[in-house]
């Protein structure tokens, strides 16, 4: 798990350089552009767009599914340019990281005033909070600040 979180910290610094320099109200397709040209910057590999099927009854499903970016072939990144994130933006982010197999995805909503805020880290089976190492019940963890009550 150390290499996860080595890589979502220069994901996340990444993303936090990215709306240091543009801010927020630009499109999700913007701030990706932007973190995809930061993140090669910084010499991170990631693949843009990855389409993600889906099993049905046995039979694989080629559906409109698509992670935004897999950094490193480890962590999964959703990027968000909306009002607020939901409760559904983290049942997304989980279903991709349940149906790709990977452990670790970071939701960033880009649209706010401080982008720390509100970087969501979750983790496929159990999280844990990065401030105090804590064990939490739940699957979804966040970064800066800590939730009192964290519901999925």
């Amino acid at each position: 798990m150390s290499d996860e979180n080595e890589l979502t910290e220069k994901i996340i610094g990444a993303a936090i350089e990215v709306h240091k320099h543009v801010g927020p109200g630009l499109l999700e397709s913007a701030y990706e552009e932007c973190l995809c040209f930061e993140l090669s910057c910084r010499g991170v590999r990631f693949q843009r767009q990855v389409h993600l099927p889906v099993e049905y009854k046995g039979i694989r499903l080629e559906c409109a599914y698509k992670m935004d970016l897999l950094v490193e072939d480890l962590v999964v990144v959703e990027i968000k340019a909306i009002d607020g994130l939901l409760p559904i933006h983290r049942a997304q982010l989980l279903t991709y990281l349940r149906a790709s197999g990977k452990q670790v995805g970071l939701l960033i909503n880009f649209n706010v005033a401080v982008l720390k805020d509100v970087i969501k880290r979750l983790v496929n089976g159990y999280s844990f909070s990065p401030r105090n190492l804590s064990v939490l019940s739940g699957s979804a963890v966040s970064l800066l600040p800590t939730p009192t009550k964290e519901t999925v």
